[in-house]
């Protein structure tokens, strides 16, 4: 891989699951790297991890469901590590399982707020100063069941992403000729807190749920996904040799799920 030496990167969620293991492969690619989740313990557990490797990492325990304004992420990131470089949005919540007219609106506004909006106010903190400099990259983790066919319950955390495949879009169209990318990828099927989560969360609905039941058995009857995966692809499209590739939805290398068909490579 080649280094990012020199490098400021952020990540969010990255106290846990794959937010954790994107900061600690930008890391040891050589980035220093601001560390954004709700948990501050997390957050110190993988600043230790990285100050052990010789490089920054400033903890910044934000809560991307109440903090929206674009003027203070790009203020505390900016006071505490510089302007930078590299954006990696990986906060994430599963969402609430439940039909529509059964669900609580106040956790599936939630979902999207987490998995969508937050998003876009740190792309809308962060990219102009990526713009002014010529040079940055935006990630954004999606998943494939935004390309799956729609199904009862999930209609929260589909639809976040769903969303957040369309927003990227939108600003990678926005980003072409200026040094800048924005793409959103599938991490892969992994067996993380989420999973778990997903897992207790269906065990005891009725039939509408069977499909998740069943995508739950198969992640632990394969292992799931080896999470390096995802961390590999995001080292990839961070890269000084990505800049060709913009407004597209990547997949892991090697995934136990085929991948899905999204849009034609391109912004639009």
């Amino acid at each position: 891989m080649t280094s990012l030496d020199g490098k400021i990167a952020i990540v969010t969620g990255a106290g846990r699951g794959l937010g954790r293991r994107a900061a600690l492969r930008l890391a040891a690619l050589g980035a220093d790297v601001a560390l954004v989740a709700r948990s501050a313990p997390q957050l110190q557990e993988t600043a230790a991890a990285i100050a052990g490797m010789g490089r920054r990492a400033a903890v910044l325990p934000i809560d991307l469901a109440r903090e929206l304004s674009p003027d203070v992420i790009r203020g505390t990131v900016e006071g505490a590590v510089g302007r930078p470089d590299i954006l990696v949005n990986a906060a994430g919540v599963s969402g609430p399982l439940a039909l529509v007219r059964d669900g609580d609106p106040a956790a599936w506004i939630e979902t999207m707020t987490v998995n969508m909006v937050s998003h876009y106010v740190t792309c809308r903190a962060l990219v102009g100063g990526m713009i002014d400099a010529g040079w940055g990259r935006i990630v954004n983790v999606s998943s494939a069941a935004a390309l799956l066919p729609p199904g009862p319950i999930d209609s929260a955390y589909a639809t976040s992403k769903a969303a957040l495949n369309h927003f990227t879009r939108h600003l990678a169209s926005e980003l072409e000729g200026t040094g800048v990318t924005a793409n959103v990828m599938h991490p892969g099927d992994v067996r993380t807190e989420m999973w778990a989560d997903i897992r207790d969360s269906v065990a005891g609905l009725g039939p509408e749920a069977a499909p998740y039941r069943q995508w739950v058995d198969w992640v632990a009857a394969t292992g799931g996904d080896d999470p390096d995966k995802a961390a590999d692809l995001i080292a990839r499209l961070v890269s000084p040799e990505a800049a060709a590739i913009n407004g597209q939805f990547l997949w892991i290398e090697d995934g136990i799920r085929l991948p899905t068909p999204s849009w034609p490579a391109g912004p639009a």
